[in-house]
């Protein structure tokens, strides 16, 4: 399954490279921009733009609402795999 991850681009590492750094969840790390710029929004103005990055790519832009729903959607879902995996480890020591 593919799954873009929302971040806030923090920093234009290299503008001609189009690298930038992204904060995902306070995890800052570069991310390549250049699906997301053209010459109405060059590289240099992505500074703040929240977008969904795949795979060390910054595939599309998003506006912050969406982006914070994203992430605590994907929160939800880390706690409900967590129960879930819990689940399994019990239903294991009571089949011992």
């Amino acid at each position: 399954m593919c799954l873009g991850i929302p971040g806030q681009i923090v920093k234009i590492i290299d503008s001609k490279q189009l690298l930038a750094t992204v904060d995902v969840a306070g995890v800052k790390r570069p991310v390549n921009i250049a699906c997301i710029v053209d010459d109405t929004h060059p590289a240099e103005s992505c500074v703040g733009d929240w977008v969904l990055v795949h795979v060390g790519f910054a595939m599309s832009r998003i506006d912050e609402e969406e982006a914070q729903k994203t992430l605590e959607l994907l929160s939800e879902l880390g706690e409900v795999q967590q129960e879930i995996e819990a689940m399994k480890e019990s239903q294991t020591l009571l089949d011992s």
